[in-house]
């Protein structure tokens, strides 16, 4: 069976360590509210300062961040404005937790996702990172561009399945299986993975 590249970055660089999470939001109840969301997830530690693997901004507290950290930016600015530095994704300012939470994951692994909360599946860094499938061709731009494999999961998604059960159906890592499901919650703007079974279906992405 062919690897695709995320599936090989996620098995080759993801450990069992949590990744840390650093909240440098200029909203100190919103700060503390989100930490606590994200502490839920067993994959994340959320932390207020100190190194961490990628940081979650606000525009007033952006440039507190250290340059070289990853950032998923929580902003009211306009659509498509991207600050300098290492920002992987632009996400609207109330943003639902588990949409940032999913961002954050990609973030880590070097996903850009635009301030429109579309994925890009192009700018992996590493040594062995290579683009992911091409985007879907223009005449189906309408719908999400997702790839093969992430179209996998979101089959097995609408069958109930969770990750560990995707994991061994694909034969991939659990890690991987978060990763792709994450993905897909992002390219579907979807807020959980029930209602990304809902959009899919009303989008003709999946059939139950």
């Amino acid at each position: 069976m062919d690897i695709s590249a995320s599936d090989r970055i996620m098995s080759d660089s993801t450990t069992a360590r949590r990744l840390v999470v650093l909240i440098a939001l200029g909203d100190a109840a919103r700060a503390e509210q989100l930490a606590a969301s994200l502490a839920a997830s067993e994959d994340l530690l959320p932390v207020v300062a100190g190194p961490a693997d990628v940081a979650v901004v606000d525009d007033r507290s952006s440039d507190a961040v250290p340059a070289s950290t990853p950032r998923v930016l929580l902003s009211g600015r306009a659509e498509g404005e991207r600050p300098a530095g290492e920002v992987l994704a632009v996400m609207a300012a109330g943003a639902d937790d588990l949409l940032i939470a999913s961002a954050v994951r990609l973030a880590a692994v070097g996903y850009r996702i635009s301030a429109g909360v579309r994925a890009s599946p192009q700018d992996f860094r590493g040594g062995e990172s290579e683009p992911l499938e091409e985007e879907a061709s223009d005449e189906h731009a309408a719908h999400p561009a997702l790839s093969p494999r992430e179209a996998e999961v979101l089959a097995l998604l609408a069958e109930g399945a969770p990750n560990k059960v995707i994991a061994r159906r694909l034969n991939i890592s659990v890690h991987t299986a978060k990763f792709h499901v994450a993905a897909i919650l992002i390219k579907l703007g979807a807020a959980n993975r029930t209602d990304a079974i809902a959009i899919a279906m009303r989008q003709g992405l999946v059939l139950v």
